[in-house]
């Protein structure tokens, strides 16, 4: 039989600016992570990239920083550290001192998770690891998020994204006719990762609720990645080897063109349809498109270095904004490279809110990126400031009364 316990009177969540706000709701409806608390010991991305989803869906975040230097996130600039934090609430902790041991465990006792990223054992050192966080509340979910998880041969090693990446087999397989190895723009790795995290927690809390039993969630890095590649790779590999002519994925047709300026387009050719659409498009200008060796995606395929080597030449004769012109709304699917100023300014983003004006300290305002009819609350622009909630967070845990809201600024 299942037991049941009443959960722990849980912080409200602070008050939030609507301004600006990516969430169009009016008056949104609680989540069920509405009320529930989330400790957030992690640094720089992937621990507050997740607790940062987890406040965007109606959760409370304390983030439990270092006296003195906080995240080392802060130390990147203001909008650096904002960009993964704001709406939390702040609490300096020297957790190597058994008076700020102490704080975290009753914070513990309050809350329904703990996120934390430091090398596997730090925890159980300090002595506030699983067992003393379940001795206090075993509803409690512990999420240790680290590069390559709490056991093998590489646990305590040291690593940042490109390494899970690398180690992951990300570069392991082509993806162009003229593939080469570069640099991802984005941190994918410690997205990918959090991202599971996110979802792992959820689950895991939802359930604690249900049973009155909390777990310890081991989330890797390099798991997470090798997951995604793997998934992507591995009939790849198992049938063609490492031959760009044999692989069904590498199109001529599906790439990054340059343009004569300098920019680039990306063109997504994959249905029939479209290089028809595409051929009719653009033959008349440039009749080698409508060669009999084109006609069919098998023929495509067998010859796809010329192929990919005419369309190279092809979007070189002309301008980024000469080829937006020319596709105009053509039924293909075509985009430009944006620049990041490009971005921001893209009537669709904009139509969809995907990002608020400016904040106070100088970054933007990221709104969780999916839309709930009920709506979610506003994104509260502001970050702490280190230490800024500490009386208020201790006043709470000496009351049996939820936190009243604030609002900063």
């Amino acid at each position: 039989m299942r037991r049941r316990t009443a959960a722990p009177k849980a912080l409200s969540p602070a008050a939030h600016r609507a301004e600006g706000s990516p969430v169009n709701a009016a008056a949104p409806m609680p989540t069920c992570l509405t009320g529930l608390v989330v400790l957030d010991l992690g640094q720089l991305h992937p621990g507050p990239h997740t607790a940062m989803l987890l406040q965007q869906l109606g959760a409370t975040v304390i983030k439990v920083e270092r006296p003195e230097v906080g995240d080392s996130g802060r130390a990147l600039g203001s909008d650096t550290f904002a960009k993964y934090n704001r709406g939390k609430l702040s609490i300096a902790l020297d957790l190597k001192s058994e008076a700020d041991r102490k704080v975290l465990l009753d914070l513990a006792r309050r809350s329904h998770a703990l996120i934390e990223g430091f090398r596997p054992g730090v925890m159980d050192r300090l002595g506030v690891g699983h067992a003393q966080l379940k001795a206090v509340n075993p509803a409690l979910v512990m999420c240790s998020i680290s590069g390559f998880g709490q056991t093998g041969p590489y646990a305590q090693r040291p690593g940042h994204d490109l390494n899970y990446l690398a180690l992951a087999g990300y570069w392991a397989v082509p993806s162009q006719v003229q593939d080469h190895t570069g640099r991802p723009n984005v941190r994918l790795a410690d997205y990918c990762g959090s991202m599971y995290a996110a979802l792992s927690l959820v689950v895991a809390m939802m359930t604690a609720r249900q049973t009155g039993v909390g777990q310890h969630l081991d989330v890797s890095l390099h798991d997470a990645v090798t997951a995604w590649t793997l998934h992507g790779i591995d009939a790849m590999v198992r049938k063609t080897g490492k031959d760009v002519g044999q692989m069904g994925h590498v199109m001529a047709d599906n790439d990054l063109f340059a343009t004569a300026d300098g920019r680039f387009i990306a063109l997504g050719i994959l249905e029939e349809k479209f290089w028809e659409n595409l051929r009719a498009l653009l033959a008349p200008d440039f009749p080698a498109l409508a060669s009999m060796d084109y006609e069919t995606r098998a023929r495509r395929m067998r010859n796809k270095r010329a192929l990919n080597t005419l369309l190279r030449s092809v979007f070189l004769q002309r301008s980024l904004a000469q080829w937006a012109a020319c596709f105009g709304d053509a039924d293909i699917p075509w985009s430009p490279v944006l620049e990041y100023d490009e971005v921001l300014q893209d009537p669709h983003v904009v139509a969809r809110a995907v990002s608020s004006a400016s904040a106070e300290d100088g970054g933007r305002v990221v709104g969780f990126p999916v839309k709930f009819s009920s709506g979610l609350s506003p994104q509260d622009p502001t970050a702490p400031g280190l230490d800024g909630d500490r009386q208020t967070i201790l006043d709470w845990l000496a009351s049996d009364r939820a936190l009243p809201a604030t609002a900063r600024g």
